[in-house]
């Protein structure tokens, strides 16, 4: 089969809304930009208005499309092309650091089989709900204590600094043997990775700087993670303990210990990625409970609506928006020729709000079933950590609604700029107390 077919192309102004992180802070007119390539071109090839600036790719919209991608990982590879989209000289700049690879940080989301399931199944039983729910008291402990700081500072708040943000982080550093006093500075390196394209977040003057200069900052904050990581193993391998980085420091791959780039790439996936998408599902689920009042009202009465506010909230959100594929030979995707080497791009916030899947999609509802949403992936690459997620989720509701009697709006909330993780970086509330 060859790709010979005219391929469905949108207006240039629509190719760029895609692919511009400001799109994605302006929620609501992203959702309408979807709906539309969704219901006229599903896979819709997008191509760059000025050479060289980024590779073509096509843009998968439909839920049983991205689901069919995430699901046959054998047409659909994480390799060899960047498997996040990225500007070409963003691209350049990962291969003559790595010597070749697109990929800056070497991770599970960037292998494919058969190297993927030998790294995965290394913390995949660590993962697990049975496992976790050893640490639910530790949880429930970093849960109460960020509710406390919550109450303390009311009743007008802020909950992103004061809770979504700093409460993953927590979990996840205590996970991972991290001392408290160092998870500023995780957080600042996560923010130079992931939050490089919101002046509000980069925490390192990134809007003033060119293309060129935010990438090798980026690699700075990679190096600086690798450094960290590097004196945590030395500690762990003298003195391993029961926590995940444990597990990292002394594991074998094929009889041999992981060498360093797949090792540090393991610190980082876990430790960055752990706590950004957690952080931006909670801001949701808070958010969707300030604007309705009687939904607060009802899961504050009865605790077992929790899990269907926090699954909702998790679809509602799509914090990973999306992942990129590439085609390992010539198929057809939705009516469409794909060629061997196309780049694809399956956009989770797309395919999470179907209609076609999810009634009412742009709607929260804590009562949808099933919920069957796309937000952790499918496949050998669903999330690593979704059990961790909702776990967390839970406990830090729990606690919020046993010390919360009312919440409510007290200004506009205001998404991140990012095409890849995003969520409110701001949420004012008016709580009231009990």
């Amino acid at each position: 089969m060859t790709a010979t077919r005219e391929r469905p192309s949108p207006s240039p102004e629509v190719a760029r809304a895609v692919i511009d992180p400001k799109s994605y802070a302006a929620w609501d007119g992203l959702l309408d930009t979807f709906d539309a390539l969704r219901r006229d071109m599903p896979v819709a090839w997008i191509s760059p208005s000025e050479d060289g600036v980024f590779e073509p790719f096509w843009l998968v919209t439909r839920y049983d499309d991205v689901m069919q991608v995430s699901k046959d990982n054998t047409t659909y590879l994480n390799h060899p092309k960047s498997v996040v989209f990225s500007l070409n000289e963003g691209i350049e700049f990962a291969k003559n650091l790595t010597g070749g690879s697109p990929h800056m940080v070497a991770s599970l989301v960037t292998f494919d089989a058969p190297i993927h399931m030998k790294y995965r199944k290394l913390t995949q039983e660590w993962f697990k709900p049975k496992n976790l729910s050893r640490l639910e008291n530790e949880i429930r402990g970093l849960a109460q204590a960020t509710v406390q700081r919550l109450v303390d500072a009311g009743p007008a708040v802020d909950f992103v600094p004061l809770v979504s943000a700093p409460y993953p982080l927590h979990v996840v550093m205590q996970i991972m043997g991290v001392p408290e006093e160092d998870e500023p500075r995780m957080l600042m390196l996560t923010q130079q990775m992931f939050g490089g394209q919101d002046d509000d977040l980069n925490q390192s003057g990134m809007k003033d700087l060119p293309p060129d200069a935010i990438t090798q900052l980026v690699a700075g904050a990679v190096a600086d993670f690798e450094r960290y990581f590097a004196a945590i193993t030395a500690k762990k391998r003298a003195c391993p303990t029961g926590d995940v980085s444990s597990i990292i420091a002394n594991a074998t791959i094929d009889g041999a210990p992981l060498n360093d780039r797949d090792m540090m790439g393991y610190y980082i996936i876990l430790a960055a990625a752990g706590h950004d998408t957690t952080s931006a599902s909670t801001a949701g689920a808070m958010l969707a409970l300030a604007q309705d009042p009687a939904q607060f009202a009802r899961v504050k009465a009865d605790r077992s609506l929790l899990s269907g506010i926090v699954e909702e909230a998790i679809r509602w959100t799509s914090p990973v928006q999306h992942f990129m594929r590439t085609a390992a030979c010539d198929t057809e995707l939705g009516g469409q020729p794909i060629a061997k080497g196309d780049w694809l791009m399956i956009n989770y916030v797309a395919a999470n709000h179907d209609p076609a899947q999810f009634e009412s999609p742009r709607k929260f509802d804590a009562a949808r079933t099933p919920n069957r949403h796309l937000a952790f992936g499918a496949g050998a690459h669903q999330c690593l950590g979704l059990h961790l997620a909702r776990l967390e989720m839970r406990i830090l509701f729990e606690a919020l609604l046993d010390r919360i009697d009312s919440v409510e709006l007290a200004g506009e909330p205001r998404r991140s700029s990012s095409t890849f993780v995003g969520g409110l970086k701001t949420l004012p509330l008016n709580i009231r107390t009990a």
